[in-house]
């Protein structure tokens, strides 16, 4: 059996899986995002070679924030070929593989995080764009700010993180941490959870027609952690339905199905292994 090394890096937690060729991942660790290269890098050599001491590894694919080129980055350690891959293109690549987008020749994915995240896959390929920029979703104006235009952008109405936990956390006593207490607290009829939460839809449903309109998917995939979350993803196409009732150029238009992604919080690490797997 051949294996690989999938590794996820997040801003806050880096997860590294041992996957085989089927995409199942047969081993799995975790650990805090280190806040400096030395010791990130070092941790990194360190589980590659323990993993090696015990199978094979034809490759490590990588999944990271930020903009990746088209040909990543690639360097050799050995007999064993590493490549770098945007974390959301990595995402939206083992969706396709083995998740929501099977079969999906055009579609969309967002990865709800601390920011927003997003990939374009037309024609069964990464739409990269002429600067490897394409994708980033959470830089759209999805309302006004008068002070600081880029805090209507998706990112800061948007994400999980500097989206909706923080905005709860401006009006609140707590600090919150986890998204998940504003959804219990919503559903306890807590009013700022409710009017928060009211918000949040409609700069998010705003978004993704945005890109519906724009870009004619046949799914829109939503990941990252909030996904999970069933009364998200209703509440979300509820309000996505709502929007488009009332705009009269698409409101009697078929769009795109929104669907939670399949692989939650492994995306990453299957992906990155798969964009290894296609280059050997």
């Amino acid at each position: 059996m051949t294996n690989f090394v999938g590794i996820d890096i997040g801003g806050t937690t880096i997860k590294v899986g041992l996957v085989n060729q089927e995409g199942q991942i047969v081993r799995k660790e975790a650990f805090e995002t280190p806040q400096d290269q030395t010791t990130l890098i070092a941790k990194l050599v360190q589980i590659i070679q323990d993993l090696q001491q015990a199978t094979p590894i034809a490759g490590v694919g990588v999944s990271v924030p930020g903009v990746v080129q088209a040909d990543g980055f690639l360097t050799t350690a050995g007999a064993v070929k590493c490549l770098i891959e945007n974390d959301a293109n990595a995402a939206a690549i083992a969706e396709q593989w083995l998740g929501a987008a099977k079969g999906v020749t055009n579609y969309l994915s967002l990865v709800l995080g601390t920011g927003v995240g997003g990939a374009l896959v037309i024609n069964n390929q990464i739409y990269r764009g002429a600067h490897a920029r394409s994708g980033e979703f959470g830089w759209m104006l999805v309302e006004d700010d008068e002070i600081d235009v880029e805090m209507g952008s998706l990112n800061f109405r948007g994400a999980t993180v500097i989206g909706l936990l923080r905005r709860y956390n401006q009006f609140s006593a707590d600090q919150l941490t986890d998204a998940r207490i504003i959804f219990e607290r919503a559903a306890q009829h807590e009013v700022l959870a409710q009017n928060v939460l009211t918000s949040y839809y409609h700069s998010l449903a705003k978004g993704i027609i945005n890109l519906m309109v724009a870009f004619d998917p046949e799914k829109v995939i939503i990941g990252g952690g909030i996904s999970a979350n069933k009364t998200f993803m209703a509440q979300l196409n509820a309000e996505i339905q709502n929007v488009q009732s009332v705009h009269n150029s698409i409101k009697d238009l078929a769009l795109p199905t929104v669907v939670a992604a399949d692989l939650k919080n492994e995306a990453g690490i299957i992906g990155a292994v798969y964009e290894v797997m296609k280059k050997r």
